[in-house]
């Protein structure tokens, strides 16, 4: 019997020697714990910083001509960032496509990859065992806060969404943590509306700076955060806790 994908679609997984990854932070995860298997990524997996494969395109509109012609034994894609007619080819084409969830919490992203690589490769990192340690525990909330992800528009982080637990597990609550949406679209009349104690501002996928983000909010302690360590579930977690705690700190601060 095949081993299922997260959304439960059977798949051929034997030791895949030729991968192409969708997903940012699952790129990051194979390079470093299978050496050599990537044969490609998107544009926008820049970790490794010294990564040298193929790149075909962006996440979600990834050029699927370009995947088949490095000939996969395996694509792994994202139900939320990649295109369900993009996957569709991919099998049509006789690849294998390994499709993941998009995590809702940090447990739910790590067993995902967990389950990839033991059926995949019969392997456990120790970047996996060693983030699972290292964000175990759920703080008890001291803080809430307003997380902007993009702005004109504005689009914050809501509820199930991997951020959100992760900030959740630092000892801070998302603001926007029960709306009804994923990724809300307020206005920014309603933003400031909020009165968070702290307003969290990453780098990617906009970036935010010091003389680009916190002047719309004026009057709230902010804090700059590397937005890899916010939002990727990877090799990334085990040095994400500390970087995040530190910038948190010096918001507050």
């Amino acid at each position: 019997m095949l081993p299922v994908d997260d959304l439960g679609e059977p798949v051929l997984l034997d030791q895949p020697r030729r991968v192409v990854s969708l997903v940012p932070s699952i790129t990051e995860a194979v390079a470093v714990s299978v050496p050599g298997a990537l044969a490609g990524a998107t544009d926008y997996c820049t970790h490794p910083s010294d990564l040298d494969v193929a790149r075909v395109g962006g996440s979600k509109y990834p050029d699927v001509d370009e995947v088949l012609s490095l000939k996969p034994d395996l694509v792994i894609a994202n139900s939320e960032e990649n295109r369900a007619e993009d996957v569709d080819r991919l099998r049509a084409n006789g690849v294998n496509v390994w499709v993941t969830e998009a995590p809702k919490t940090v447990p739910m992203a790590l067993e995902s990859l967990r389950r990839l690589f033991a059926l995949g490769w019969d392997l456990e990192p120790s970047w996996l065992t060693e983030a699972e340690a290292l964000w175990r525990d759920v703080r008890p909330a001291t803080l809430t806060a307003l997380i902007p992800v993009w702005r004109r528009p504005w689009v914050v982080v809501g509820r199930d969404t991997f951020a959100t637990d992760v900030l959740r597990r630092l000892g801070i609550e998302n603001v926007y943590a029960s709306d009804e949406e994923r990724y809300p679209r307020p206005s920014l009349e309603e933003l400031n509306d909020k009165r968070p104690d702290l307003v969290i501002l990453p780098d990617e996928p906009y970036l935010f700076t010091h003389e680009d983000g916190p002047e719309s909010f004026p009057g709230l302690p902010y804090a700059l955060v590397n937005g890899r360590h916010l939002t990727w579930y990877g090799p990334s977690l085990v040095d994400a806790k500390a970087s995040l705690q530190r910038a948190l700190d010096y918001g507050q601060g």
